[in-house]
């Protein structure tokens, strides 16, 4: 045979760019979803950190899953005291607009649910198993971060109550406690 192609060899060179151009249409993709994530995360969470964000993307943490990390601190403390207080609500529903929650439907059900009813324990017991597994994941600097981010919105609920008609101690004493508990859930 002189300077041709066999046609097998034709049909063999064919089938491997095609696996290329596959291989890197499939990387494209993979790149846009991850980005695409990475701006849900952002857009829920309000996180700009482009290290964390690509963290919790890496981990396969959803915008969803997200949303309810940071949902259930602000619950339980505005919740710590059996009661919900009014400004309490309106600082949930403050955290939670900033984030985008409230204009994700299934979020916002999930959220007035919360608002109106006092969730059991095991909504905090299970918050808490999964920050600290998802804790083991992450460098101490990007748990801080996280931790700092999280904790911060529930250290702002829990100011939001005010004492008795805004005068004297901002933070009672069973908020307190539960957002010890928050902080300890991020120490491995």
């Amino acid at each position: 045979m002189s300077g041709g192609f066999i046609p097998d060899q034709a049909a063999l060179i064919d089938a491997f760019f095609h696996e290329q151009d596959q291989k890197l249409l499939n990387q494209l993709r993979a790149r846009l979803d991850r980005q695409s994530k990475k701006a849900q995360l952002a857009e829920i969470s309000g996180i700009a950190d482009e290290a964390v964000l690509d963290r919790l993307v890496e981990l396969n943490i959803g915008p969803e899953t997200l949303a309810a990390m940071e949902l259930v601190p602000l619950i339980c403390v505005a919740w710590a005291d059996r009661k919900m207080e009014p400004r309490e609500k309106k600082a949930i529903l403050a955290a939670a607009e900033t984030v985008g929650i409230t204009s994700r439907e299934e979020l916002r059900e999930l959220l007035d649910h919360w608002l109106s009813r006092r969730p059991g324990r095991e909504l905090l017991d299970a918050w808490k198993h999964y920050i600290t597994a998802l804790c083991t994941q992450l460098s101490p600097e990007e748990r801080q971060r996280l931790e700092s981010f999280v904790v911060s919105h529930a250290e702002r609920v829990a100011e939001a109550s005010g004492g008795f008609l805004g005068l004297g101690k901002k933070i009672s004493a069973q908020e307190q406690a539960v957002l010890d508990e928050l902080h300890r859930a991020f120490v491995l």
